[in-house]
This record gives structure tokens, sequence and C-alpha cells, in this order.
């Protein structure tokens, strides 16, 4: 464990003349690049100082009353408490420290007995790194209920109560032992951080465009958001989902000369010391110990005992793993599919799968446990598609393509961005139709406001779809935590992820729709948390989408 020094005048001294010899390299240096034009050469504006021009720079088309209304709504319910102001340089000693920190098993209804059924609470204390007691919440934390040698495991419902103490509470689903687990991902001061870059620095992830026209070629910065300079833009905004793109035109190439989209790259601007806060193994995603016994025994089921359901201080978890197979608590029963239960279900089926690497993830899970499913070369590039498989025999044909921008994949062409409403606007859709995607991971770093309204424009589709076609399927794979690094964690933090998983329950809520928890379903999991589940919980994912697609008689 790293020890947390006090800050001195020192520090800042030094810190001030470090910052202040880079700035002046990092101006000669980029004076010289901005000035150096050539054939195929990458231009990238010079902004503005303005600090108010700045802070306006990302704004949005108006929204229609209802949609504007559903949109201050979504914002208030997903606000996160206030958390504490920084100053340059960060004291690590006055924020959250996990080591310091502790978490206490309540005593239950039965004197210190619990029962399947029963719910399971604890009490975490978060204390500073000289191991004072914080007064304030915003820490994100999350919690898990697990017993390995069962294959069982389940996400707790975590409540903040603003003053340094947080509560979570587990369903107690399995007969056993169930050993509580609970993980600060983030101190409150870090997410002030983030906060604060997506309100000042939503383009710090950059895109770029190739411009040719006969011999000439220009690459030129793209967003959603560009900053203001004296170069025109090019305006690619999406004349049927009102989606905005834009690029900085080339000086001597027109906007219909655009060839593609390219990731362009990552602008860390955090200032000083503030690295400190998201440290692997110090502050970020690091377990708190029990103050205690960190495990309860699990008796029985009581008779007459109620199911698991909501209360009012948790909606209650949407399944659990029990021998490593996911069960659903509601809804659909969620049956387990062998290659040939597989081909059965999917007989006859059209399945559309549209979104990031975490969609083309379960297109990659078909086409290997499908034997007879063959993908058609398309000469695609493996990371974007657009990807097709057939199954002559049995009539099954799997198909998937990328959401359109902001996405980071490498080089896409344009005429493969193609935004999800548009895809199921051409849709004829049928009972035979299945329609999946996910989409969230490459909009991490934006206002939640452009995800609220991207989501808003494929609801509007979804219900156009459903309206032609009742028949039609559709399933949506939410957000799910992942491995976090410095980096990982200012471009697509789960405090990022954990939001839109949020808004995505709201803008979808009420509709025919089927939503796939990746969030518990990786959380809940013994594996570790990856961008793309390890293969034990994509298969998991796999048979909740096939018992949508094929319910279980009388389930």
């Amino acid at each position: 464990m790293m020890k947390a020094r006090a800050c001195t005048r020192r520090e800042y001294g030094a810190i001030l003349l470090f910052l202040t010899a880079f700035f002046f390299i990092y101006v000669l240096h980029n004076n010289n690049f901005l000035e150096h034009e050539v054939d195929s050469t990458i231009m990238v504006p010079r902004v503005s100082t303005d600090p108010d021009m700045n802070r306006s720079f990302c704004s949005f088309q108006p929204l229609s009353p209802k949609d504007a209304l559903e949109e201050r709504f979504i914002l208030d319910s997903i606000a996160w408490p206030e958390t504490p102001p920084l100053t340059a340089p960060v004291c690590l000693e006055q924020t959250s420290d996990p080591a310091n920190s502790t978490f206490i098993i309540l005593p239950g209804r039965g004197g210190g007995q619990w029962h399947v059924g029963d719910q399971l609470e604890v009490i975490i204390q978060i204390s500073d790194f000289q191991g004072r007691p914080k007064k304030s919440g915003g820490d994100f934390l999350l919690a898990k209920l697990h017993n390995r040698k069962l294959g069982a495991g389940v996400a707790g419902q975590v409540v903040d109560h603003l003053n340094g103490s947080y509560s979570a509470v587990f369903s107690l689903l399995w007969e056993g032992d169930a050993q509580v687990e609970v993980t600060l991902v983030h101190p409150s001061e870090a997410v002030t951080v983030l906060r604060r870059l997506t309100s000042e620095q939503p383009d710090r992830i950059y895109f770029k465009s190739l411009f040719r026209s006969g011999s000439r070629s220009v690459t030129t910065v793209c967003n959603v958001c560009l900053r203001p300079t004296q170069q025109p833009l090019c305006n690619f905004t999406d004349v049927r989902t009102g989606e905005p793109w834009f690029c900085y035109k080339p000086k001597k190439l027109s906007c219909d000369a655009r060839v593609d989209h390219v990731r362009g790259g990552y602008k860390q601007t955090i200032k000083a010391k503030e690295e400190r806060l998201f440290q692997s193994g110090v502050n970020m995603k690091v377990s708190i110990r029990a103050s205690g016994p960190a495990s309860v025994t699990v008796l029985q089921k009581k008779e007459a005992q109620p199911k698991v359901k909501s209360t009012s201080v948790t909606s209650g978890p949407s399944g659990y793993y029990y021998q490593d197979v996911w069960r659903a608590l509601g809804g659909t029963t969620v049956r387990q599919f062998n290659t040939a239960a597989m081909i059965q279900c999917l007989k006859g089926k059209v399945l559309h799968l549209h979104g990031d690497s975490t969609i083309r993830q379960w297109f990659e899970s078909l086409n290997a446990a499908l034997p007879d499913l063959k993908e058609f070369d398309l000469h695609s590039q493996r990371q974007i598609g657009p990807f097709m498989a057939l199954d002559y025999v049995n009539n099954i044909l799997v198909t998937f393509r990328c959401h359109g921008p902001p996405i980071r994949f490498s080089k896409v062409p344009t005429s493969e961005l193609r935004y999800i409403a548009n895809e199921l606007d051409g849709l004829t859709g049928g009972t035979n139709t299945v329609v999946v995607f996910g989409i969230w991971s490459h909009l991490g770093t934006f206002p939640v406001e452009i995800y609220i309204r991207r989501l808003q424009s494929i609801r509007r589709a979804v219900v156009r779809l459903l309206d032609r076609a009742p028949g039609t399927l559709v399933v949506i794979r939410t957000a799910n935590p992942k491995a976090l690094t410095l980096y990982e964690t200012i471009t697509n933090s789960d405090w990022f992820s954990l939001q839109r998983e949020k808004v995505l329950r709201a803008v979808f809520k009420g509709l025919n729709v089927h939503l796939i928890d990746a969030w518990e379903m990786v959380l809940a999991h013994h594996l570790p948390h990856n961008l793309h589940p390890e293969p034990p919980i994509i298969k998991n994912m796999i048979d909740v989408l096939l018992s949508y697609i094929c319910p279980q008689k009388g389930g």
C-alpha cells in the first residue's frame, strides 16, 4: 500500500515550475505542428482560449417538449450525490481509503440466523488515509454476495446515506455459506474529477476522417462536439435521426470528399497529482475489509416464506448464479441450451445484432457454437464488420453491424457508418425476426444528454418496428463493469457505464422489449470484470437471449 504524503509548499513550487516549463514546450511544439501542411497531413485546428466559448462549445439541438421533459426527469433520477471540490495538487490523505474503511453485517431478524428468502444488510463506513471517518457521500461502491464452491453469486444494492456511511442489501437465495464482498470502485474525490472531465473535456476522445480527391488527401479532426475555431465545419448530422457529427473542413477539399472514420486518440489532461485518485490496488477497485465476520450461513427456506421481491430499500436483483448458471428472478425462465437445442430454437429465425464490440462478441459466440452456421466473407475488417452468417439447412441467418459514431473502431468506411435507428427502420420484422442491440461503451466520455437523445431516437424506431410488426422480438444488452486502469477510467470508467445503464432502463421502461442484465451478470460472477466478459458469462447471456426467443412452455 502506498503511504499518503501531506501536501507541502515545496511540492506546490516544484509542480508549478514543471507545469510552466511543460506549457512552453507544448506551445512551441504545437505551433510548429499546426503550421506544417503537406498532402495526407492531419489538420488539428487551434482552439479558442476564451473560457466562455469552450464552456458552451458542446451544444444540443432543441428537443420536443415531451423529450425535454423526459430528459430532465432522467437526469434527476440518475443524479449522483454531491462530491467534494478538489484543489491542486490533490492531497491523498484526505480522500477515501479502502484500507481504512470497513463493513459490518447487521444481525438478522432471526437473532443471528438467516434463511433463504431473507435479506442481509451490511453497513459500510468509509474513512480517509488518516483513518478519519468521512462525513459526506458520493463514493462509488459495488457489492456482491457469493459462494465460490457452489458457483453462486448475487449483486447487492448499495444505498448512500450521504454521511460517509452506506448500506448494502442482499437477497439470500441459496443454502450454505454466503460471503459479502464490498469494493470501492472510486473515492468520491475521483468522481469529482470524472464529472469535471465530462463537463470541460467532452472531446478528450477525438476522431478523424480522411478526405480525398484525386492525389490530394487531408485528415481532419471530427467529433460530436468541436471547439470553436476560424476553420469552417463539415456538418454530417444524420438527416433522419438528427444525430450530430462534425468534422473540421479541409481547406481545399469538399465535405463530400470524406472517405472514412477513424479513432483519433485521447488527450489526458487531468490536473496535477489527480492520477493519485486512480491507483489500482490503492483506491480503485479495491476490496473493503469486514469488521467482524464477512460471511453468514444461510439455512433452508422457512415454510410460507415469501418469494424475493422489491422493498422500499432495494429494487431487488434481476437474477443470481447457482452452480455457475444464471437464474432470473421473475419473468422468463432461463433454460440451458446445448447445440441441438440452440439449433432447434433458432430454426427459421433471423437475428440482427447491432452495437459495439460487446455485441460483436455475441455474434462470434453464436458463430462458434452452431456447427452449420457459416460466415460469408464480406471482406470486412474483423473489428468493424458488417458480418453475416447463414445456416442454410436450418434457415438461420445472423448478422452484425456496428453502431454509428462515436465509434472507437479503426478506419470505418463512411458507407458503413449506420445508426441503429435507421437500420431498424429498414427492417420488415415479424415473428421470425429477432433484433438485439447494445450501445454504451463508446459514448461514456460525452455528456449524458447525448446518450439520452441517442436512445430516444432508437426507441422511436423500436416503436415504429413493433407497430408495423408486433411479433418482432427486441432484446437490449445493458452495460457491464470492466477492468480499470487510469486510461480506461478516464475514457470509460464503470461510473460512466453505471449512469448509462440507468438511462437505458429509464428510456425503455414500459416498452415491449427484453433486457439482458449484463451489469449484474458480470458483477455477480466470480470471474474478474472485463469489458468483454469471459466465455462462461457469455454462455449464460446467450442462454438468456435464447430463452426470450424460445420461452419455456408455461414458464
